[in-house]
């Protein structure tokens, strides 16, 4: 997949971006498993992307919660057994 991030904060680890493939918006994090570290992609829609382009707050907040795996029905790929920690 070919994505390009739009926004990334490095402080809070997080980033914004398109799908260049699929047109789809994404907010990732980083996660780390025991013998790899990745990142996880939420599916988002154009309006949440645009609003937390605009609001960081928004964006953290929505961040925070994938982090607590409030949102696991948006990754865009499923975790396996060995799904690591958001980091």
């Amino acid at each position: 997949m070919e994505r390009r991030d739009e926004y990334i904060s490095r402080e809070n680890q997080y980033s914004i971006g398109i799908d260049l493939e699929t047109d789809q918006h994404y907010v990732s994090i980083p996660v780390s498993a025991q013998f790899f570290d990745y990142e996880e992609f939420y599916q988002v829609t154009d309006e949440q992307y645009a609003h937390f382009l605009a609001d960081r707050d928004s964006a953290l907040a929505f961040v925070q919660e994938c982090r607590r795996q409030e949102h696991d029905d948006l990754l865009t790929e499923k975790p396996g057994p060995n799904r690591g920690t958001a980091i």
